[in-house]
């Protein structure tokens, strides 16, 4: 019986040490925290860098050659939009510079601010500050042009007399505006390239008594190849270095003041006979460029180039565009490949409006001229007062400035300040042009800058917005343009 009892409250205690551990277990279960829910991991955000600044100008004028802020990176996601694709590896020609002709007028009126205000202006115009446009290239008049106040030569004489030894020529008349403003400008920037151009003979050379119109009598081609000689010796001597030169400027065009006529056939003969021997007698390396007109004519600069004798003076031909279209450079260009191209001159009207000027000049006389192998695009005259003076009697009326000095503290940035702005200001001397494809309403050309720099010069020249992709080693940004606005973009 003890036995059995023994047993018993050993079964029992055995069974409640169970039953304890049963709760315990289910005490443990109960409160053990939950383990937290699995987080997927999270993809970090792109990070776009800016590769591409670009500069802005639109046609209604409320943005002027304005830095934009947005953010350009190149990637590699594909789109739909229209390539412009740049392609480093197409040269075509070096350039020489973009700038203005620096009229008598235009030397005249800048020099009328004062001090203070005129050297900041050249700073802007002629530097290479942050607020500056880089100015590297000026074309100049040999005597007076239709926009000076009056016409003069060097070597102006008495009805009836001559000065075959050029005792009398003299530079005074352009030393206090021209030559004064350009000697400014050269401690600005002492490498700008300036190209000298004649709009007449002195008139007792001529074969008619007046300023405007009438030929270069053939007995005194030998004196006026002298003529040119000492203009460049003497400016030379005032610090003044001239790259080029034309024999005339628009030769075909005799009815402005002053002017002269000058054929296809004489300009050869003077250059052959008198004007490059002379330069090579006094040796002068200043290059001799041909025509100086409208790209109406290519067979007048041909004709230049065709001849054995003159060819080897000519170092090319130069264009305007008042005739003609733009692919009249690539025209002599392919004929004499070894001769360049220039695109010397086209005005800017009072009467014309900013938006159609802007899209115009800059689809024909920047991207045009440069597609077409120039080695620069000058816009007309640098300045005059808000009635467009100083002209000559019967020389231009309507040719409105790059600006429009208001008085001796104030002046008006005007439509073809901004025209060569966009060029200017990016595209240096010694930049290269390289390839780009060209069609459809987004006009373009691009460079490589002498530091390496890649610029684009786009503008659309059609009546809508325009997004479409920069495209360069494969890589892409994607950009718009409003109708009629013009950007240049640069990347390294």
């Amino acid at each position: 019986m003890k036995l059995n009892f023994k047993n018993s409250i050993k079964v029992l205690f055995f069974a409640i040490a169970i039953l304890a551990q049963v709760k315990c277990s289910s005490s443990n279960d109960a409160t053990d925290p939950v383990p937290p829910p699995v987080t997927p991991p999270v993809t970090p955000p792109v990070v776009v860098t800016n590769d591409v600044d670009f500069w802005l100008t639109k046609g209604d004028q409320s943005v002027l050659l304005a830095k934009q802020t947005g953010t350009l990176g190149f990637g590699t996601v594909a789109n739909a939009y229209t390539n412009i694709e740049v392609s480093e590896s197409q040269k075509y020609q070096t350039v020489d510079g973009f700038g203005y002709t620096l009229t008598g007028g235009s030397a005249d009126m800048i020099n009328q601010l004062t001090a203070s205000k005129k050297s900041a202006l050249l700073k802007e115009l002629f530097g290479t500050a942050e607020n500056s446009i880089g100015i590297s290239y000026l074309r100049i008049s040999i005597g007076a042009s239709d926009l000076n106040a009056a016409p003069f030569t060097y070597d102006d004489l008495p009805a009836g007399e001559t000065d075959l030894d050029l005792a009398k020529f003299s530079l005074a008349k352009d030393k206090a505006g021209v030559i004064a403003l350009l000697k400014e400008i050269l401690v600005i920037n002492p490498k700008i390239l300036i190209m000298a151009t004649p709009w007449s003979a002195p008139v007792w050379m001529k074969d008619k008594d007046s300023f405007m119109g009438g030929k270069l009598q053939t007995q005194y081609y030998d004196v006026y190849a002298k003529y040119f000689v000492k203009y460049i010796q003497q400016m030379k001597a005032e610090g003044i270095t001239i790259d080029a030169i034309t024999p005339q400027n628009e030769p075909l065009h005799d009815g402005n003041n002053p002017s002269m006529y000058m054929s296809a056939t004489d300009q050869a003969s003077f250059i052959k006979n008198n004007l490059g021997p002379a330069f090579k007698a006094a040796n002068l390396k200043v290059k001799i460029i041909a025509y100086d007109h409208n790209c109406d004519n290519p067979n007048y600069p041909k004709a230049i180039l065709a001849d054995v004798d003159a060819n080897p003076f000519v170092d090319g031909s130069a264009f305007h565009l008042y005739g003609g279209d733009i692919s009249a450079l690539t025209n002599v260009y392919n004929a004499y490949p070894t001769k360049n191209v220039y695109f010397t001159e086209q005005w800017t009207s009072s009467a014309a409006s900013f938006d159609g000027d802007l899209k115009w000049h800059l689809r024909n006389v920047i991207i045009g001229s440069m597609r077409n192998y120039s080695k620069n695009a000058l816009e007309w005259n640098l300045a005059n007062d808000g009635n467009f003076q100083p002209h000559t009697d019967g020389g231009c009326s309507m040719c409105k400035g790059a600006l429009t000095i208001t008085s001796s503290e104030a002046f008006q940035r005007n439509v073809a300040y901004y025209i060569i702005a966009h060029a200017s200001k990016f595209v240096p001397m010694g930049s290269i042009r390289i390839g780009s494809n060209s069609g459809g309403d987004l006009q373009n050309v691009a460079f490589i800058t002498p530091s390496g720099s890649k610029v684009l010069i786009v503008e659309n020249d059609g009546t809508t917005s325009q997004t479409f992709n920069i495209k360069f080693n494969n890589k892409w940004v994607t950009t718009s343009l409003d109708a009629g606005a013009v950007a240049t973009y640069t990347w390294k």
